[in-house]
């Protein structure tokens, strides 16, 4: 069964769709992508076109069928120790912290595939042996967090872990796992993996010291990243500390942070 081209009427409904669902503004670049990770559903179903697939995920009969489209249309691009200023960031504040023997908590906001949540379990596992530590990774996609619960990974994924770690943190997969490796479990059983929309209510998840929110918010429009970070400053202690990609920034979008590094801000005590 060949798939036809999604027309421009189809994409623009996608378009919405995804807005709706994630807050996520699609550019009229992605049609290509569009196309490439929906075609399979459609002939899954037998349908010969993205109208008719649109059709099934608007109809409300198949609410796993539309997280199925969220998850697909969800870009999920993470690695070990990305943009690692901010991992340095959080050793020297977990370091800080130690003497006030509390839990310190820490949320990977928009945490994929979980690399970046586990290399967050690695620094406090280092730096606070012995002391109260949590990890709280949320994502969109149920797909991804799925995937980072088992904390399976290539070994081409973990390149950029010290070799330290590697040893201490991680175990060299063997015969059918060969060329891969696996996150321990005494840092598996540290880090807490949720659904959350952050264009939504957020789940109850406390509060922390520490939120990463990276690289998400280059996918939203003006209001909704001042709607997401809204949400997300209020689970945050006051003194706590809001990192955001390297790219990005708070400039209009919060006045109630302050800037003390590039990408990285405090919420007043």
């Amino acid at each position: 069964m060949s798939i036809t081209q999604i027309t421009d009427a189809e994409f623009a409904q996608f378009q919405r769709f995804i807005f709706q669902a994630a807050g996520i503004s699609m550019a009229d670049a992605k049609k290509t992508l569009v196309m490439g990770r929906l075609s399979k559903r459609l002939m899954h179903y037998g349908l010969d076109s993205f109208g008719a697939y649109f059709q099934l995920l608007a109809s409300g009969r198949n609410p796993d069928e539309v997280q199925m489209a969220v998850d697909l249309l969800t870009t999920n691009e993470t690695y070990f120790f990305r943009e690692n200023k901010h991992f340095d960031f959080l050793r020297a504040q977990a370091l800080a912290a130690r003497s006030r023997h509390q839990t310190y908590r820490v949320w990977s906001a928009a945490s994929s595939s979980g690399e970046e949540a586990y290399t967050m379990a690695m620094i406090l596992a280092d730096v606070m042996p012995g002391l109260p530590w949590e990890i709280v990774g949320t994502d969109i996609s149920t797909r991804v967090l799925e995937g980072a619960r088992r904390g399976l990974y290539s070994l081409e994924r973990g390149r950029h872990i010290p070799r330290e770690y590697l040893q201490r943190f991680c175990r060299k997969g063997i015969q059918e796992y060969d060329g891969y490796l696996l996150v321990d479990q005494s840092l598996r059983s540290r880090v807490i993996f949720l659904h959350a929309n952050l264009n939504e209510t957020l789940p109850d998840l406390g509060k922390f010291d520490m939120v990463f929110l990276r690289n998400v918010m280059i996918y939203f429009n003006l209001e909704t990243k001042r709607e997401v970070v809204a949400r997300v400053l209020a689970t945050l202690k006051p003194g706590g500390y809001l990192c955001v990609g390297h790219s990005e920034s708070l400039n209009d979008i919060t006045q109630a942070l302050e800037s003390i590094a590039p990408s990285i801000y405090r919420k007043p005590a």
